[in-house]
């Protein structure tokens, strides 16, 4: 452990890295939140355990050749356990059940290291270096493929009891919609990922940007329902959580001009002023980038508790 305010933290880097099912990004992090380097390799075919941490290694060690870095952080495609030790589950990568990620990188670096979900690194990316720097209490929806979200309060992830809060996308929108693969129906889910997009209009977002930058009619008005479907989805949430902001990231935030209007006023009807005063709807900055970026803030904050 050390202190923010100690000389070792100034001159003290981290290596925050983000394990996707493609591709494994992995950068060097100063105290600041400044990149100090950047390093992609692809994710080994099959991703075993035991093969993407050979690989991971190997990295770092390119990476970090004078072992200047005190901590690791990891985003993984899946849910991690409450205290950041466990790949529990990881999407698109073979044989991840209950994997202690952080124990096997800390013994074979002896740097400590955290994990969490990709989403929840990605919130804590747009939190620390994005979008969401001025705030300390934050969600962050990314609309993707699926629903991915992160829940910061108090400048903290808030992951729940057993890890596997701010599955945001997973909230009932609509209690007779569409069947979802979490057994839920009508989730909010099934209304903005990319999927339902594909399902409702045969097209993909950046296909009906593309129309809505055009001027057609039927592409606008997709977006404006879609973001008052948003709106409805993102009401609830702020009830309970009565954010500073909200971050729209994911790859259907490219078409935020659209249904950032709709969605704004959906919030503004539903909403009490009490609960939403001051309340931004704001797009994520890092993009990709951002996971990486999270995971070695929760490798500073690991370091600092």
């Amino acid at each position: 452990m050390i202190s923010a305010n100690s000389d070792e933290f100034s001159s003290s880097e981290v290596i925050g890295i983000d394990l996707g099912g493609t591709a494994i990004k992995l950068g060097r992090f100063d105290g600041k939140g400044n990149r100090l380097d950047f390093l992609t390799i692809p994710t080994p075919r099959p991703a075993y355990p035991e093969t993407v941490l050979k690989a991971m290694l190997e990295a770092i060690e390119q990476l970090d050749p004078d072992h200047r870095t005190v901590a690791i952080g990891v985003g993984t495609p899946g849910p991690a356990d409450a205290d950041g030790r466990i790949a529990r589950v990881a999407i698109n990568l073979e044989g991840w059940k209950d994997i202690p990620l952080a124990d096997w990188l800390e013994a074979k670096t002896d740097k400590p290291t955290v994990l969490a979900n990709d989403a929840n690194c990605a919130g804590m990316g747009e939190y620390w270096r994005g979008a969401g720097r001025p705030f300390q209490n934050v969600i962050l929806l990314t609309l993707g493929t699926g629903v991915g979200g992160a829940i910061i309060l108090n400048g903290k992830l808030f992951v729940g009891r057993d890890g596997s809060a701010g599955e945001l996308g997973l909230i009932t929108l609509n209690p007779d919609g569409p069947p979802c693969n979490s057994g839920n129906n009508g989730s909010l889910e099934q209304y903005v990922s990319v999927q339902a997009i594909r399902r409702r209009m045969g097209l993909e977002p950046h296909e009906l940007g593309e129309k809505a930058k055009a001027g057609q009619p039927e592409a606008i008005e997709f977006w404006q329902a879609y973001g008052r479907d948003l709106g409805a989805g993102l009401a609830s949430l702020v009830y309970v959580l009565t954010p500073e902001a909200v971050i729209i990231g994911g790859g259907v935030s490219a078409s935020a001009e659209f249904f950032f209007p709709t969605a704004q006023a959906e919030i503004e009807r539903r909403v009490l002023l009490s609960s939403r005063s001051g309340l931004q709807l704001l797009r994520a900055e890092l993009g990709g980038q951002a996971g990486m970026v999270g995971a070695a803030k929760l490798a500073w904050q690991k370091l600092l508790m």
